[in-house]
């Protein structure tokens, strides 16, 4: 579709990104913390079980720091069956980034969670979230935000951005 809507049944990255899912101001000692800071968003909305934050962590330690996708910037998941309920996406802002183990791209200040149920209903979400985080912009319009309501509205602005096909 080009008319600037998501398929039916999808969701936008805008749905899953909100104020209630988004945490600026916080300290982690390390990426563990910080990777719990994001999923507990999660776990209180009851998207996830804990034991899904639990596995996002494991699959660190077990794989490595490969989810950090780009200086500063990590996106922490596990399988669905490790305990997602729903779709689902948070982002932490840290006040000092923590090393993952990235030669390239640590420290990490903003962490995303995210889990999914399927392969498809996510697609469009992680879609609109590639084309902010590919936007030095975009990264750069998160970080000089100072709240979860600035961040929702970038989110937003980008989510309506993105051309749907």
């Amino acid at each position: 579709m080009c008319n600037g809507t998501a398929p039916v049944g999808t969701l936008r990255l805008s749905d899953l990104l909100t104020e209630r899912t988004i945490r600026f101001h916080q300290r982690a000692a390390g990426w563990r913390e910080a990777v719990r800071l994001a999923g507990a968003l999660l776990v209180r909305q009851g998207s996830v079980t804990a034991s899904y934050v639990e596995a996002m962590v494991r699959v660190v330690e077990e794989i490595g720091p490969y989810m950090v996708l780009a200086p500063g910037i990590a996106m922490a998941h596990a399988r669905p069956e490790d305990g997602v309920v729903r779709a689902c996406m948070s982002l932490v802002r840290l006040d000092s980034g923590v090393k993952f183990g990235s030669e390239v791209n640590d420290p990490v200040d903003l962490v995303f969670a995210f889990g999914a149920v399927d392969k498809e209903q996510h697609l469009e979400a992680l879609r609109e979230l590639a084309s902010l985080l590919q936007s030095d912009e975009g990264v750069a319009a998160i970080r000089r935000c100072r709240t979860a309501r600035q961040a929702a509205r970038v989110v937003k602005r980008y989510s309506k951005l993105t051309k749907h096909v």
